[in-house]
């Protein structure tokens, strides 16, 4: 079984969930304490199968993770019917109401303007870290665009973001506990002021749209804090990975720069290639049974999103990056009724990122190894130095 620890198996974790396919579809893990489906299958049914759900369990001791608790307690990805239902319809009515399509010129904007800058800090130094200069500053951007975040607040957003995310992995010391807790009481604390500003101030943007719904204030809150998370985390995983999988496949970053419209179906198959979440947890509210694994009411399975997405059954070759992948049915977005409500907004971020960089810097290859995460469930870099 592998160990979500070993620096070898986070290099590259898809060998050995190849091995443990071959031996089976779903899989005990004694280290993380539950179990997982490593095939597309049984991935698939564990995001699907309505005995599973979305079922929070507060952080312990929950008085000493009261901020992080109710941030979750109130969240659209952490609740089941019909909580779930009323906030996905309120959520997603607001994105409907053409808050993506009204970002898409400056999406296109801000990643332009950004390639350029990546270009001229390359020209000036001779390298330049892809992750600092596009990949990370991006999303924020555009999450902040949606939410009308003031400029002179943005700053604070990547920090809170990234303290709260490292919660979601296993074993992490306590200290890292308590860094969470602090991000969560000062987002929380931020967001709650800003919607307070908003409901006597409305605008075109999504919070003034989540405060004229009918949602809680913790939910308000709860629903910005997620997409910006998710927004974030996201997406500059997908660009780092994705990246960093073209420079290493040079013939598919050579169709990128010869087609650069390519890149709409680039997104998919990086997404697909090097997953930027690799797990995601169910709890099964009755007795289910997956791949032929019996799940008892109570008990946790993950969806091992990479081993899915390189299951041969379903993709051909699935260490080969193909930009054209037809079909490509990766379970990047998740699946059922906790499908990503962001995939709109995040497919136009990547896609507006790929084709300005294969415009702009088509001899851009990379200046040394990058710096990986030490996490397994987010999937990512540390940095991505690249130099054309």
């Amino acid at each position: 079984m592998f160990d979500p620890g070993d620096p070898a198996f986070l290099a590259d974790p898809y060998p050995s969930f190849a091995a443990l396919r071959r031996e089976g579809e779903v899989h005990w893990h004694p280290g993380l304490g539950l179990a997982v489906a490593v095939s597309h299958a049984a991935a698939s049914a564990v995001l699907r199968h309505r005995g599973l759900g979305r079922i929070w369990t507060d952080a312990q001791p929950a008085e000493r993770f009261a901020s992080f608790n109710l941030l979750h307690r109130n969240s659209l990805l952490e609740s089941e019917p019909p909580a779930h239902t009323r906030l996905r319809r309120l959520v997603s009515g607001a994105f409907q109401r053409g808050h993506v399509e009204r970002l898409r010129p400056r999406v296109e904007e801000l990643a332009a303007g950004m390639v350029d800058r990546l270009a001229a800090r390359i020209a000036e130094d001779g390298s330049a870290d892809l992750l600092e200069h596009l990949a990370q500053p991006l999303p924020v951007e555009v999450i902040a665009e949606l939410l009308d975040i003031p400029v002179a607040d943005r700053r604070l957003l990547v920090p809170w973001s990234s303290a709260i995310v490292k919660m979601y992995e296993y074993g992490i010391p306590q200290q890292r506990r308590d860094a969470a807790e602090r991000a969560a009481a000062e987002f929380a604390g931020y967001l709650r002021e800003l919607a307070a500003h908003r409901a006597a101030n409305p605008g075109p943007d999504l919070i003034s749209h989540l405060v004229a719904a009918d949602l809680t204030s913790d939910e308000v809150v709860a629903t910005a804090v997620l997409l910006l998370m998710a927004g974030h985390e996201a997406t500059v995983n997908v660009l780092g990975n994705g990246v960093h999988a073209l420079l290493r496949h040079r013939s598919q970053w050579d169709r990128l720069v010869a087609a650069p419209a390519l890149a709409a179906e680039a997104v998919e198959e990086l997404i697909r290639f090097d997953s930027p979440l690799q797990l995601f947890e169910r709890t099964a509210t009755t007795e289910v049974e997956i791949a032929g694994y019996r799940v008892a009411e109570g008990e946790k399975i993950a969806a091992l999103l990479g081993a899915a997405a390189h299951d041969p059954a379903v993709f051909p070759d699935p260490r080969v990056l193909d930009l054209t992948r037809t079909p490509n049915p990766h379970l990047g977005f998740g699946g059922g009724i906790h499908y990503c409500v962001g995939a709109p907004l995040a497919r136009v971020e990547i896609a507006a990122a790929l084709q300005a960089l294969a415009l702009r810097l088509p001899a851009l290859r990379l200046a040394g190894s990058p710096q990986r995460r030490p996490e397994f469930v987010i999937r990512g870099l540390r940095t991505l130095p690249v130099s054309t």
